[in-house]
């Protein structure tokens, strides 16, 4: 019986991704009627599970931190592969659209993945521990590169508006390179028992369990077909979007709202898998996965839009409004707290959620 799930489980995660893709295909750039968007809404749900499969499998193969950052960097890659087609496409309304995604994903990961990972697994374990000199590095450099591409285009002179000038760009796409180079080298070969799950007694736990890893070429498929997956779970919550957007002004409600929304699909892969890991008690691994997320959502989209700016037509509005900064400066305020000591309990949890509801409280009525 449970072989013969597995081989049904393996069978459709092996097929969604393909569809999706095909699905994306026949849709892409395509008014799309109503029956075609709950087709969608499926498979892109569908997607987002085959992607936490594949990516668990990956992750068994190559080990921890390795697998989280495998699913955060490819996610993130297509993301921004998307952020600058649409920036090309949108022109001068596309102005602040990195800037709002790439914030959405620091909102959405620091505070509603790490505050519900923290609840999850501290209501289920008694406390969530992990490890604090390893998340403590990845939140310094999380804080540093929002700040130094987010909020200081605010308050420069150079250009009028939060913009940079040309050099002051460059300046925070190298800087984005060199920080998520060394967060990466750190994590993977430096000191890389910093970012693995850690017992409640302080000893840190090299295999998640004891089951045999999968084949090299079941890693190798696996891989391949996450990054399927993961095309179809962006492309599609694109797809989507124009929904999204009507039903958005049919409410009354911003249009930033359309960008958190879309961001929060995106992210469903990583929440899902960081949550699976919170359960299993791998606290370490769920804040690999949301810190890891924020990471390389800035480090590899200030980087991208800098050099897309060189060819698109209009400016490129990074600096965040004062209600943003707060919400920044507590976020990163509340993490800190929450990290020093190495463990949480569920009013840890409790805290980051009521920030991130904040965050998407003002999101609606600014």
């Amino acid at each position: 019986m449970i072989v013969g799930l597995r081989s049904v489980a393996a069978r459709w995660t092996a097929v969604v991704p393909v569809a999706a893709v095909v699905l994306l295909a026949l849709t892409w750039g395509r008014a799309v009627p109503g029956a075609v968007v709950a087709v969608i809404t499926f498979v892109l749900a569908a997607s987002v599970l085959a992607a936490v499969h594949h990516a668990e499998v990956v992750a068994h193969r190559v080990g921890e931190p390795f697998g989280s950052l495998v699913l955060a960097v490819a996610v993130t890659i297509i993301e921004v592969g998307l952020i600058v087609a649409l920036m090309a496409d949108g022109g001068a309304k596309s102005a602040s659209l990195a800037r709002d995604t790439v914030f959405a994903a620091v909102m959405i990961t620091c505070n509603g993945v790490v505050g519900l990972c923290l609840l999850v697994a501290s209501l289920r374990h008694g406390i969530a521990v992990f490890n604090p000199e390893g998340t403590g590095a990845a939140l310094a450099t999380v804080a540093t590169l929002a700040t130094l591409s987010l909020v200081l285009p605010t308050f420069t002179t150079s250009k009028p508006g939060p913009e940079f000038s040309s050099p002051q760009l460059t300046f925070a796409a190298l800087s984005s390179l060199v920080l998520y180079g060394l967060f990466v080298a750190t994590q993977t070969v430096r000191h890389r028992d910093y970012f693995l799950p850690i017992t409640r007694q302080g000893e840190v736990i090299h295999a998640d369990d004891h089951a045999e890893a999968p084949s090299a070429r079941t890693a190798a498929v696996s891989l391949g077909l996450l990054g399927l997956a993961l095309v179809g779970v962006v492309g599609l919550a694109k797809g989507v979007s124009p929904t999204i957007e009507s039903g958005v002004a049919a409410a009354g409600m911003p249009q930033a709202v359309v960008g958190v929304v879309i961001a929060l699909l995106v992210l469903l892969p990583e929440t899902i898998a960081a949550l699976r890991s919170a359960r299993r008690d791998r606290v370490q691994t769920s804040l690999n996965l949301a810190l890891g997320s924020a990471l390389a959502s800035i480090g590899l989209t200030i980087p991208a839009v800098a050099l897309a700016s060189v060819w698109l037509p209009g400016p490129l509005v990074l600096g965040l409004g004062p209600v943003h900064m707060v919400l920044l400066a507590l976020t990163v305020v509340v993490s800190s707290l929450t990290v020093v000591p190495g463990r949480a309990t569920p009013l840890q949890g409790g805290v980051h959620l009521v920030v991130f509801a904040a965050y998407l409280e003002l999101a609606v009525n600014p």
